[in-house]
């Protein structure tokens, strides 16, 4: 059987120095960068009071309690949810209840919610802004460049994904562009900004948008025109509906059947 020759492509081996090392070095300095950028663009939280904690507070508590109502016994999932359902109908953890039924008001006319605004603005340009800036600085001087390739072997489908820039239609997936080896730094360069700047940093604009979309995410605090009050119906709504499949339902007949001889 004949075998497929291995696409050797001869290129200058300074490409790896005066390519791919400046790209990466750029790409980590520009995400320290990031961080402190945001570090001192963020505001001071202000000091909640305690009405608006424990309104925010009690949305994620249902939440929590959907998320994991298999856990418990029937009769402690029962009780927590009639209390829930009956609290979030009547409106009891509302921190302004004499508005409650009004329309929510205008989030241009709030200081808070601007405030609020202003600094996902501020964050957005933090991130925006570098990676427009390094990505014309790429497409300017590394265009085009074939700089590495992979120690193990591709399908097609990777080939779009790896080789951005290079209009070849032959060329063996095994083989990176600059322009994706940039766009492999957004995704990996993680865990050198952990080892850096600690878990808790800013420099990962992708750690940053995956955390946004995360479980619960809106349930932390209430975006400025929602009406906490429909919210809570909604929640009291999922709740009522929710089935409950006790996990250890049946556990001593499961464990006795598992060791019967």
């Amino acid at each position: 059987m004949a075998q497929i020759p291995v696409q050797t492509i001869h290129r200058d081996p300074q490409l790896f120095y005066w390519i791919l090392i400046p790209i990466t070095v750029v790409m980590i300095l520009t995400g320290v960068l990031r961080h402190y950028a945001t570090v001192l663009m963020a505001t001071t939280p202000k000091k909640q009071e305690l009405p608006a904690i424990r309104e925010q507070r009690s949305l994620l508590r249902g939440i929590n309690l959907r998320t994991n109502a298999n856990a418990i016994s029937p009769a402690s999932f029962q009780a927590r949810k009639d209390y829930l359902v009956n609290a979030y109908e009547k409106g009891d953890f509302l921190k302004e209840p004499d508005k409650k039924g009004q329309a929510a008001p205008n989030p241009m006319t709030d200081p808070a919610a601007m405030e609020g605004m202003m600094g996902m603005m501020k964050g957005n340009m933090a991130m925006m802004i570098p990676q427009t800036l390094i990505m014309g600085w790429i497409n300017a001087f590394f265009s085009g460049f074939v700089m590495i390739k992979l120690p193990f072997p591709l399908t097609i489908k990777f080939k779009s994904m790896l080789q951005a820039g290079v209009a070849t239609r032959d060329m063996d997936p095994q083989w990176m562009s600059s322009i994706s080896w940039y766009v492999l730094c957004i995704f990996g360069l993680q865990s050198v900004f952990n080892y850096l700047l600690g878990s808790d940093n800013a420099a990962s604009q992708m750690a940053q948008q995956m955390g946004q979309m995360g479980p619960g995410a809106g349930a932390q605090m209430f975006g400025p025109g929602v009406d906490p009050d429909k919210q809570f119906k909604a929640e009291a709504e999922n709740l009522a509906v929710l089935a409950h499949e006790y996990t250890l339902a049946g556990v001593e007949q499961r464990l006795l059947e598992t060791v019967k001889v």
